[in-house]
């Protein structure tokens, strides 16, 4: 299985979208250089006022372009970036990825998925409708997150529209995005590592994650909260 990038985008401060760049740069540890949520502990507003010693699980959002044409089919005007993605992809089920992925992006560049992005009222104040089109259940009845996935990066590198995606799947038996995902983000301790290295190295190595009581059905901890923000 394999893909390609359609745009890159990354915005300086806490924007709801993100405008479209030639390019971006992955800082292993970090994140998207000069993005907003670049950084070894939290930089999403509501999680810094609850604990800034947090780790960064959402250093890269990716989204996949196939569900930017699903939305236009349903009658809203989405293109890369304007709902807060740094990486639009094109022929990789995102959603399907068992957690612990490895996405290698263009040369070097490679981020381990973390989890689902939250969809939530923002959406709705971008266009109407948003967030209950980006929810639905399958045939039984399980809910369906369809904004996105994230991810922090392990290996840095330029990444850039037409670059080649190669996926590395985590030894089985795989967990799904949407329950039990790899561990990634429980950190017993809460506290971040001292340096972008020891994030990348707790973050392999961490414990399976628990249900969250701030995201109802198939949450886990660090996932409760929107994953955009305009503040």
């Amino acid at each position: 299985m394999s893909g390609i990038v359609t745009a890159v985008s990354r915005s300086a401060t806490h924007t709801f979208s993100k405008p479209n760049a030639a390019g971006i740069r992955l800082l292993a540890g970090l994140g998207v250089e000069g993005d907003a949520h670049l950084g070894v502990t939290v930089k999403h507003c509501t999680l810094v006022r609850r604990d800034p010693s947090q780790p960064n699980l959402r250093q890269v959002h990716l989204i996949h372009a196939e569900l930017h044409e699903e939305l236009r089919a349903a009658g809203f005007a989405v293109a890369a970036g304007q709902i807060g993605e740094n990486v639009t992809t094109r022929g990789i089920d995102l959603l399907g990825l068992p957690a612990g992925t490895r996405l290698h992006l263009g040369e070097a560049a490679v981020v381990e998925v973390t989890g689902l992005r939250n969809p939530c009222g923002q959406l709705d104040r971008f266009q109407a409708g948003l967030t209950a089109a980006l929810i639905g259940r399958d045939e039984h009845g399980k809910l369906i997150r369809k904004a996105g996935i994230m991810g922090i990066v392990l290996a840095g590198g330029d990444v850039r529209p037409g670059d080649a995606i190669g996926i590395e799947l985590p030894p089985p038996p795989h967990q799904p995005l949407d329950r039990g995902v790899r561990a990634t983000a429980s950190w017993p301790c809460r506290k971040a590592p001292a340096s972008s290295s020891d994030l990348v190295f707790a973050f392999r190595d961490a414990g399976p994650l628990t249900p969250s009581p701030h995201r109802g059905e198939g949450g886990m901890r660090g996932f409760g909260q929107c994953d955009t923000e305009s503040s």
